[in-house]
């Protein structure tokens, strides 16, 4: 089996409009979490979110794009074109053929959908743009994306809700380690922070009116959020031929089916996805120094997964760090994995874990070193990154200092 390495990262979210600036935020502990900005926000009982501020698509796309890419969309490109430009690659002939993209996503064109409706139901109008199937459909981000870089190889939408990007990662890392590519584009992308999106969440009663508290006892719900983060992943050899920095190894990946509910967490399928994951990389328990945990917020989500690290870790949980950046930057949904495995990669290659922030009170069914409102100076050889879903599908990347 090959090697795969990630050689570009490219993000842009509540925390800040590019990788670096996402690091200082994470290593700052700085909050992206405030009110929404949002037509009817008055009618919404949930006002506050992980917002992208200061941000003009025409300052980065013309009118024909803009009419053709939602903003989830836009969010891909952007983050591509930053971890495509780091990584110095150009995709032509031969590795263009073997290069793909695989993005992960749970709303897709969930603006579109939402302008679209109100234009239909609520303004009586009997016509709608003629892109609104391209705008809205949950491919349209990886397929701009393989158009925008010339990638003619395996592309497609992961939509496992809050788990889509750690799975298309998990696609991504095993086509580039079979063979079957040499290069994969992937990550995911995310923007439903509009009046129906977070409409649709409130009905589910899990979200916070105030703050995203993971592992607190005073918890009180997630806080959502939007954006994207995207990588490059690449053959070692290849990176290693032409020269490429690399910023951290994917080593190993598993995924399972808790198979029991649909919203309910099972500290079982957790465990399973984090064993799997760690016997894929070849690693024992004790080899992990820090999970990027899952960590949404919610009473029942944040006790099942201490449960579960507890199972999988015994004695070594203590010495473990855990933490969630939900806390800054918020539940991303479909893109969350993605931007948290930023968080992943800083803490291996700077030696600085992000840190739970909001945390007020202990709670005794989250006893874990979840590093508490400050970012920790820690070496990090091996990390985790969780990711637990709706419907029971849960997905978890390791990774390895390189």
């Amino acid at each position: 089996m090959k090697r795969v390495v990630i050689t570009g990262q490219g993000t842009i979210n509540a925390l800040g409009h590019s990788a670096p600036d996402t690091f200082a935020a994470m290593a700052e502990g700085r909050c992206g979490i405030g009110d929404l900005v949002m037509r009817d926000v008055e009618r919404l009982s949930i006002r506050i979110g992980g917002q992208v501020h200061d941000y003009l698509p025409e300052e980065h796309f013309n009118r024909q794009q803009i009419a053709l890419y939602d903003r989830f969309t836009q969010f891909a490109l952007l983050s591509a074109k930053e971890a495509i430009g780091q990584s110095g690659l150009t995709f032509s002939g031969e590795l263009a053929a073997q290069a793909g993209v695989v993005l992960g996503t749970s709303g897709g064109g969930m603006n579109t959908l939402d302008e679209n409706y109100r234009s239909v139901y609520e303004e009586g109008k009997n016509r709608v743009h003629p892109f609104v199937v391209p705008k809205l459909m949950n491919n349209a981000a990886a397929s701009h994306v393989s158009m925008e870089y010339n990638l003619k190889g395996p592309s497609f939408t992961v939509a496992t809700a809050c788990a889509s990007s750690n799975h298309a990662m998990g696609q991504a890392f095993q086509l580039v380690r079979s063979g079957a590519s040499r290069v994969m584009v992937t990550g995911g992308t995310e923007s439903m922070l509009c009046f129906g999106g977070i409409k649709a969440w409130e009905g589910l009663r899990v979200m916070s009116k105030d703050a995203c508290r993971p592992f607190s006892a005073n918890r009180n719900g997630m806080v959502q959020g939007e954006g994207a983060a995207i990588f490059v992943f690449e053959e070692y050899e290849h990176a290693r031929a032409r020269g490429a920095t690399m910023l951290a190894e994917v080593i190993g990946f598993a995924m399972t089916s808790d198979a029991s509910d649909i919203v309910m967490p099972s500290k079982q399928g957790a465990a399973r996805a984090i064993a799997g994951a760690i016997r894929d990389a070849g690693l024992k328990p004790e080899d992990v120094d820090y999970i990027n945990a899952h960590g949404t917020g919610t009473a029942a989500n944040d006790k099942t997964e201490c449960a579960a690290v507890a199972d999988v870790f015994g004695a070594h949980a203590d010495r473990l760090m855990i933490s969630s950046t939900k806390s800054m930057h918020g539940h991303l949904i479909g893109a969350t994995g993605a931007v948290e495995l930023l968080a992943c990669i800083m803490a291996l290659r700077d030696g600085i874990v992000a840190p739970t922030i909001g945390y007020e009170e202990p709670d005794p069914e989250c006893t874990l070193d979840v590093v508490p409102n400050e970012a920790r100076r820690a070496e990090v050889n091996v990390a985790l990154s969780n990711a637990f879903a709706f419907g029971g599908l849960n997905a978890v990347l390791a990774l390895r200092r390189i």
